[in-house]
């Protein structure tokens, strides 16, 4: 359900503006919002033909612009085919400056949700991308125009008009949304079952996350040799992938490369995508991929960790399992290389996925924080105890397993949290190796 019809084989040409409202606080500054508008546009085959930043002093609840902004405007759309305005629209704030400037206009919501919508390719992306489409067209449904008014038979003073098209499609869109989230409730639940048969082997999970355009999918691709698909665009990767790699141990794991954040993230897709993020939820160690070469990291940074906790990740880069990596170093001047490497904090590793510095060192640290996270214990049990036994086979890793009289001896990895749950469940004493 695209918001806008983009030919492959024709670039249709578009006028980015960026709104910069007086005495609003932006964390990103005007220049790089529009530049990052525009390669929002880009990533849809869009040329832009004109890109602007239009200081405005008050919002007009009408058509957002004042007149005079308007009339300024009206030159540079003569070669566009649509306009994108880089923030939020009200429907009646699109429809007006539609029809105020006759042509199409669409804002930065709808511009994420037709680049996830071109890029989704699983079946659960694309019911994720079609479900948000739906929540943002449904609020578009404006009353606007008496015609679409359906008359429905009566008599005396009871007749009046009928249901209106502008219902009737809001009725059309609710089950749809109703139809799509018992699909995605599916999806949830086999992921679930999924994650249950890893637990069971158990395979820790290891979830990259980070800004869009970071280089996620080059360090997964690095990492994993997985061929997935990797380029300087925006929003390159919507759908997990998952890939098991071995790490200088021996120990195996399962690597997670999950879709971009961005500023302002529309909440229809933080919601929409939250199947898809219990990747991030559920993992033993979550690792923030940062774009260190980029002039506005630390804005970045605090749009993704504003975004982790949205999920309810509070406080996630305090945790022992939070590994953040500071990745395009290859980018960097070698003075800034090494003042970096000489004011990392603990957990922070500098790396390339281009050039593979720094690449051995993650994974001795994802080791490490993984040895910190599972003990070595022993312990005896009664030989006829099936139960237990099939509770540290689904969350334990079992080492070794003896026989000795009417006993089980086992050694087992174990996490601190089934540690605890174990120490309750039997009378036997657990000693540490």
């Amino acid at each position: 359900m695209p918001i806008i019809e983009i030919n492959s084989n024709h670039k249709s040409r578009a006028c980015v503006v960026y709104p910069c409202v007086s005495g609003k606080n932006a964390e990103l500054s005007p220049e790089a919002r529009l530049e990052e508008a525009c390669g929002l546009a880009l990533a849809i085959n869009l040329e832009v033909t004109h890109r602007e930043i239009v200081k405005i002093r008050e919002i007009k609840p009408g058509t957002f612009f004042s007149r005079g902004i308007l009339d300024k405007l009206r030159p540079c759309l003569a070669e566009a085919e649509l306009l994108i305005i880089d923030t939020s629209l009200t429907p009646i704030q699109q429809r007006n400056l539609e029809k105020e400037l006759n042509i199409k206009v669409i804002d930065r919501t709808a511009l994420i949700l037709e680049i996830f919508g071109e890029r989704a390719q699983t079946s659960e992306g694309k019911l994720q991308v079609e479900l948000a489409h739906l929540t943002y067209q449904r609020s578009r449904l404006v009353r606007s125009w008496t015609h679409l008014e359906r008359q429905r038979g009566g008599a005396g003073f009871l007749g009046g008009p009928g249901e209106t098209q502008i219902e009737l499609d809001r009725r059309i869109i609710d089950n749809k949304i109703v139809r799509i989230k018992k699909e995605l409730e599916k999806v949830k639940q086999t992921r679930g079952l999924q994650r249950g048969a890893r637990q069971k082997v158990p395979y820790p999970v290891v979830a990259l996350v980070g800004y869009t355009n970071a280089g996620k999918s080059s360090l997964f691709n690095r990492i994993a040799n997985a061929g997935v698909f990797a380029e300087d665009l925006l929003f390159a990767t919507l759908d997990n992938t998952l890939r098991k790699i071995k790490l200088p141990s021996g120990r195996e794991v399962i690597l997670s490369d999950t879709v971009g954040f961005i500023s302002d993230l529309p909440h229809e897709l933080i919601m929409s995508f939250r199947a898809t993020l219990e990747e991030v939820l559920a993992a033993d160690i979550i690792v923030h991929v940062r774009d260190i070469a980029n002039e506005n990291t630390a804005v970045q940074r605090r749009d993704v960790i504003s975004v982790l906790k949205s999920l309810g990740l509070n406080e996630a880069e305090e945790q022992s399992n939070y590994i953040e990596l500071l990745n395009k170093t290859d980018l960097l001047s070698p003075e800034q290389q090494k003042n970096l490497k000489q004011n990392k904090k603990k957990n922070t590793l500098p790396v390339s996925a281009l050039t593979g510095a720094g690449i051995e060192e993650f994974l001795h640290k994802i080791d490490e924080i993984l040895s910190e996270q599972n003990k070595t214990v022993s312990l005896n049990i009664p030989a006829a105890d099936g139960a237990l036994l099939a509770w540290q086979h689904q969350n334990a890793l079992i080492l070794n397993t003896r026989l000795h009289e009417d006993k089980l001896c086992l050694e087992l990895k174990i996490n601190e949290a089934n540690l605890s749950k174990l120490q309750h469940k039997t009378s036997s004493p657990v000693k540490f190796i």
